[in-house]
């Protein structure tokens, strides 16, 4: 028989790749895939829009309530979103913040390569940092200007902290405090 596994083996202990992190990451690229190629790209991304909603306002709790305070400042927003994508995997940097806007970078996706050719997966990025800045600034609109989803090199993310004339110019999801 082919398929039968050597008597010297047991199932428990041949090499397959089942970790939960692997087990997730592929779960929400299936899903990814399925959403975009079932209801399209725009839709597949507001879907998971909601979730990446509802994740950012948990996270954001968890934040405040470590620190104990109401609301993060600019520069303490900033911290959480570098702090919380290095939690999760990934290697996201600030490139550089003012009144306006905050840049990041990020050299490794926290869901690995399971998120290229995904770009609906960059919603969740997109959203917990908008309800993050959003939620202790008053406003957001995130801008994702490179994405290892679409094939960039890293990721380039933009949030504004304010509606300027630069943030007008430019195409991205706004976010207000609630």
């Amino acid at each position: 028989m082919p398929n039968s596994i050597p008597e010297s083996s047991s199932v428990s202990e041949v090499n397959v790749p089942l970790k939960i992190d692997f087990f997730l990451r592929t779960l929400l690229s299936y899903l990814a895939n399925t959403l975009e190629d079932v209801v399209g790209l725009q839709d597949a991304s507001g879907f998971i829009a909601v979730v990446g909603n509802l994740m950012g306002e948990e996270i954001n709790q968890y934040y405040r309530e470590a620190l104990a305070i109401e609301h993060l400042s600019r520069e303490q927003v900033a911290e959480v979103m570098v702090d919380l994508k290095r939690r999760i995997d990934g290697d996201f940097y600030l490139i550089e913040q003012d009144e306006e806007k905050i840049i990041l970078g990020n050299r490794v996706c926290p869901l690995g390569r399971m998120v290229e050719g995904h770009p609906s997966l960059c919603m969740m990025t997109s959203s917990v940092f908008g309800v993050i800045a959003s939620q202790n600034l008053g406003y957001a609109k995130v801008v994702l200007d490179q994405t290892i989803a679409k094939g960039d090199g890293g990721c380039r993310v933009i949030i504004y902290l304010k509606p300027t004339a630069e943030a007008n110019l430019v195409e991205g999801r706004e976010y207000y405090r609630i």
